[in-house]
């Protein structure tokens, strides 16, 4: 039987209290020509294990990665969650909270996000961290707009080593924030000049490092052009295990790092949810976007947590919020912070050298095949490949084999045909020596 909530007279009921005779009636303001006249092309309604089997025979049709040898990268990684992230955070009292706007019965929440924006200002270098926000291309737009309050400048620079989707959504909010964004070319082999593109209207330079392509770079000399200039650099992160193993962008010269802490606590989830990462200098901390949880003391004494800085519209009049992003990913900011509560500082440095290590393994495999090109020199644990020809034609052939070879430059970059031999790939803890193998063997044979 089918399941409906109301009857017959529940319905007669309601639409007597709103004084309409029909469900139809309530659609008067909709024009006819708008209106569907037949059924959805939907298959009726089925019993729940006929549902569960239709839903696993579409399931079966994705190709996952933990089912297969992956090398999926260019922003989002596939590494170990240890098993207690997942069971922490299914707890009732972290899976059901909400907003804590009342910080007498929300003290548990406000911890996890102050022992949060902690690890994030230790990881990037920086002295003060948010509470999260949505993702690492959403954190990026929010450091270039908040760089335009703080300089009162109106340009911002984004360097060719940005990821294209995070430069979209810094042309999107910027747009509506009356900043204008020069988008540098790909850079694949880091060789741009970009303190050259600095001047007086310049707020932010927007550079990435792992770049898109993964090649690594000295921000310090950037960073001391944007400041002899009164700009500021944002440095981008999109892996956040990178951390454990490079300078952190504050150590060499940052003013705003905004990133994506997937890596940490978090499955790819075929691209979501994600935790955003934002941090900042303290000088300014009140342009900082979302929220900022602080330690206090209470009545009697004893430390206790509360939001320190509430910026958003939620919290006051729309004009003078710093950020319409209205969720902090708490749960996803949860998992991140346990993970990396798990792992430490000492943990964190090998899990780093282990996703370089079998990097640099696949690196030398996979450059030691005829007709495959290594691009960028230096990396962390993803590097680009240049192939005979076109990526995404050999990246389909061997998904046919069960092997998710990597990303397609041409996929990041579709209105740049001279991208479309190259070919992102990543390997990180999980990666295998037999699925390197699986990989060498794969590409070898369409390549012949």
């Amino acid at each position: 039987m089918r399941y409906l909530p109301l009857t017959d007279a529940d319905r007669a009921q309601m639409l007597g209290a709103i004084g309409v005779a029909s469900i139809d009636e309530l659609f008067a303001d909709v024009p006819e020509s708008a209106r569907l006249t037949r059924p959805l092309e939907l298959p009726d309604h089925a019993s729940e294990i006929e549902v569960a089997r239709a839903i696993g025979e579409l399931a079966r049709k994705n190709l996952g990665t933990t089912a297969t040898p992956s090398f999926l990268g260019a922003g989002a990684y596939r590494h170990h969650i240890p098993a207690s992230v997942d069971h922490l955070i299914q707890r009732g009292e972290f899976l059901t909270s909400y907003t804590p706007y009342q910080p007498e019965i929300s003290q548990g929440t406000l911890q996890v996000l102050f022992e949060f924006q902690t690890q994030v200002a230790l990881l990037t270098g920086m002295e003060v961290a948010n509470a999260s926000m949505y993702d690492g291309a959403t954190a990026c737009g929010e450091a270039v707009l908040m760089a335009r309050r703080v300089t009162r400048r109106g340009k911002a620079v984004l360097s060719g080593t940005l990821h294209p989707h995070y430069r979209e959504v810094v042309e999107t909010l910027s747009r509506f924030g009356r900043t204008e964004v020069e988008s540098l070319d790909p850079d694949i082999r880091g060789s741009e000049d970009i303190a050259a593109r600095i001047d007086q209207e310049t707020a932010c330079v927007v550079l990435q490092n792992p770049g898109v392509f993964g090649g690594l770079r000295d921000l310090a000399p950037i960073a001391e052009a944007c400041h002899a200039a009164g700009a500021l650099l944002v440095a981008v992160v999109t892996e956040v295990v990178s951390l454990g193993a490079l300078e952190p962008p504050g150590a060499m010269g940052a003013d705003i790092v905004a990133g994506e802490g997937q890596s940490l606590g978090n499955p790819m989830s075929f691209g979501g949810p994600t935790v955003g990462l934002l941090a900042c200098r303290q000088k300014h901390v009140r342009q900082m976007p979302g929220r900022l949880c602080g330690e206090t003391v209470d009545e009697e004494g004893r430390r206790g947590f509360v939001l320190t800085l509430a910026t958003r519209e939620q919290h006051i009049r729309r004009e003078k919020a710093t950020s319409n992003i209205c969720t902090n990913s708490g749960l996803c900011a949860l998992a991140f912070a346990i993970h990396l509560s798990l792992l430490g500082e000492e943990g964190l440095r090998r899990l780093a050298a282990h996703n370089h290590a079998a990097a640099l393994e696949l690196c030398e495999r996979l450059s030691s095949l005829e007709g495959v090109e290594l691009v960028n020199e230096t990396f962390f644990n993803e590097f680009t490949i240049r192939l005979p020809g076109p990526a995404a034609e050999l990246v389909e052939r061997l998904a046919g084999v069960g092997i998710l070879a990597g990303v397609p430059a041409s996929r990041l970059y579709p209105h740049h045909p001279d991208l479309a031999p190259l070919l992102l790939v990543a390997a990180t803890e999980l990666t295998s020596e037999a699925e390197i193998e699986a990989l060498v063997e794969g590409l070898a044979e369409v390549l012949r």
